[in-house]
């Protein structure tokens, strides 16, 4: 009977508390129960598990280049400061929680396709990397008051599963509203924004055309490429605070700030400033391995996770990631990530000359990566509803929401609010918060607290589906009333030119939007 003890023993020590191995393991038995050949089912599982360890790596990187920032920030303003970007901080969540986030990330996905099974809430939520960081997220918030680790899973597994069927159904209406049809959902924790941009353009642009009647300049085109957009804005705050430290604090101070880790003191003004642009290079390239590593996951992971769905919840809508919409208005997108920004730079001035002063709250300096993919959509959804007016005003006001949000969201996270970086979209922001707030009541107390409020918003998105999605509302019927239909643009497909110029190709990997009803 020994040998049975240490087999289970090595078992559970070795291969499934260790989340790489985990991940793999469930990357398998998906494959298997779709019924793929032996050789497609051992190469997505080590896929999957070189994925898993390839986030771990770009958060070390990650890790590496933000502390100089933080050092430089806290030296310029006194305050702690953040850029809010969801791979960098799940990666480094990941030494400390990762079993725990594999073990409630997959419960999760049960619990969603019960609800999606047994509820109204018909919608399987397949952005496997949304699901990943929520999933840390919950783990995070409710680890941090030392609740064990069954706890944990348990209550942070329904959560997650609430949230998966949950947010598809608060967006659909204006999901409708954008894609024409009722063939797809979305599935991406920036909901709040996309609701919030929706119903702007409702109020402010009921006779305001549409972005797509726009000829946007070329050269803002690069933009559309996160990798650059996110180098480039990391270069550019290097350089800003840099400079703001050297003249603050002198030459001797400032050109300490790289000396960390294997940096070195800095040896000269033009050494120092060149030290600072490679910090950002660097951080463009942490989060494209951490990215990478996301996608090597999720290309195995998600369609054994789609397969076993199709066999549980048959006809069920599938809800997918942001850039979904891109192809829909993709002037929108453009310009509601450039709106974005800009409100994530007036909140920014927000919290340095009033909130964090009064209440202490973290700087939140603007991310590329959240202000594109959610400002971008949130430029759709306004558009959709409100035409240009409701594309910038949707976008500026989803700027605002990614930065108060995280530094909210900074109050519970307990020692991970002292990384220089946080969870960046929407929901992230909104639902720990207000999970991490409840959990403070401790013990049993704590617990019933946070599932009652997991149940009210399941409640909620039931209602919605019931009273308004089902019964056909449309956000732009008063838009259209005003506006004739044949005056607004119609979505166009992806790759497609007009005679002024050419449209904005979706970003890599974004599926091609289904056709119009």
């Amino acid at each position: 009977m020994g040998w049975f003890v240490t087999l289970a023993t090595f078992l559970v020590n070795e291969i499934l508390s260790e989340p790489a191995y985990l991940i793999g393991i469930i990357t398998a038995v998906g494959l298997i129960a779709m019924k793929k050949s032996t050789g497609q089912i051992i190469g997505g599982a080590i896929k999957a598990t070189l994925g898993f360890l390839l986030i771990g790596a770009g958060a070390g990187l990650v890790t590496a280049s933000l502390d100089p920032l933080g050092t430089m920030i806290q030296g310029v303003t006194g305050a702690h400061g953040v850029i809010p970007t969801n791979e960098a901080i799940v990666g480094i969540a990941q030494d400390q929680f990762g079993s725990r986030v594999a073990w409630l990330m997959i419960l999760g996905f049960v619990v969603s396709l019960l609800l999606a099974r047994f509820t109204p809430l018909r919608y399987v939520f397949l952005t496997g990397h949304h699901m990943l960081f929520m999933a840390t997220l919950l783990t995070v918030v409710l680890a941090n008051g030392g609740r064990s680790t069954v706890a944990v899973v348990a209550v942070g597994g329904v959560l997650l599963g609430i949230m998966l069927v949950a947010m598809p159904a608060f967006a659909h209406p204006w999901t409708k509203r954008v894609t024409g049809s009722d063939t797809v959902a979305i599935g991406h924790f920036g909901t709040a924004g996309y609701i919030v941009a929706g119903a702007t353009g409702r109020v402010v642009g009921k006779r305001s055309r549409s972005t797509e009647e726009m000829k946007l300049p070329e050269g803002l085109r690069f933009l559309r490429d996160s990798m650059v957009a996110t180098a480039l804005s990391m270069l550019l705050i290097y350089l800003v605070m840099a400079v703001l430290l050297l003249v603050k604090e002198g030459q001797e101070t400032a050109f300490k700030a790289f000396a960390t880790g294997t940096g070195t003191v800095a040896t000269g003004t033009g050494n120092y400033l060149m030290q600072s642009v490679m910090q950002g290079l660097q951080f463009g390239i942490a989060v494209a391995v951490i990215l990478f590593g996301v996608r090597t996951i999720l290309g195995e992971l998600v369609p054994a996770f789609q397969g076993i769905a199709q066999k549980v919840v048959p006809g069920a809508l599938p809800a997918l990631d942001a850039p979904i919409v891109f192809p829909y208005a993709q002037n929108a997108v453009l310009i509601g990530f450039i709106s974005s920004f800009t409100g994530g730079l007036i909140g920014l001035a927000l919290l340095t000359w009033i909130f964090n002063p009064a209440f202490g709250l973290a700087l939140v300096l603007p991310g590329l990566v959240p202000h594109f993919f959610t400002g971008g959509a949130a430029g759709v959804y306004g558009n959709a509803t409100g035409g240009r007016r409701g594309a910038v005003v949707g976008a500026f006001l989803n700027g605002l929401l990614i930065t108060f949000l995280p530094a909210l969201l900074l109050k519970v996270l307990g020692a991970f609010g002292d990384q220089n970086t946080t969870f960046g979209d929407a929901d992230f922001g909104w639902f720990g918060a207000l999970i991490g707030n409840a959990g403070k009541a401790g013990g049993a107390a704590g617990l019933v607290i946070i599932v009652l409020l997991g149940l009210a918003v399941l409640g909620g998105a039931i209602l919605v589906q019931k009273r308004v999605v089902d019964t056909g509302w449309d956000p732009g019927a008063a838009r259209d009333a005003l506006m004739p239909r044949e005056s607004v643009a119609a979505p166009a497909e992806a790759g497609t030119t007009t005679a002024a110029y050419a449209k904005i190709p979706p970003p890599a990997g974004a599926p091609a939007p289904p056709p119009a009803a």
